[in-house]
């Protein structure tokens, strides 16, 4: 399990690139990645492409990231992309698609 960030367009976008299982041992790293986030960012990122699953936890914490963000008054978004099929049967499941945008 491994996070790793980046910022693109011109400092707009920040990806947090997940690597292997997105589980409750991620959680502490998970907050700081986004916690930290430059001012000027308004897409928020998460990238599966090399996440192996997601559980209950991982969910939690993607609740968590948009509460903190303050998602929902429409300034920020959150995408979550590159999806294997069985996480994003996961996100469709619990609904996560009315939450975030899932590419």
């Amino acid at each position: 399990m491994i996070l790793y960030t980046e910022y693109t367009d011109n400092g707009r976008n920040f990806t947090i690139h997940v690597k292997g299982k997105f589980d409750f041992q991620l959680m502490a790293r998970f907050r700081q990645a986004y916690g930290g986030y430059k001012p000027n960012v308004v897409t928020f990122t998460v990238d599966f492409r090399e996440a192996e699953s997601i559980d209950s936890a991982g969910l939690g914490m993607l609740l968590n990231m948009r509460k903190f963000l303050g998602v929902a008054g429409g300034e920020k978004s959150i995408r979550l992309i590159h999806c294997r099929e069985e996480i994003r049967a996961q996100l469709i499941r619990a609904k996560f698609e009315q939450l975030f945008e899932i590419v």
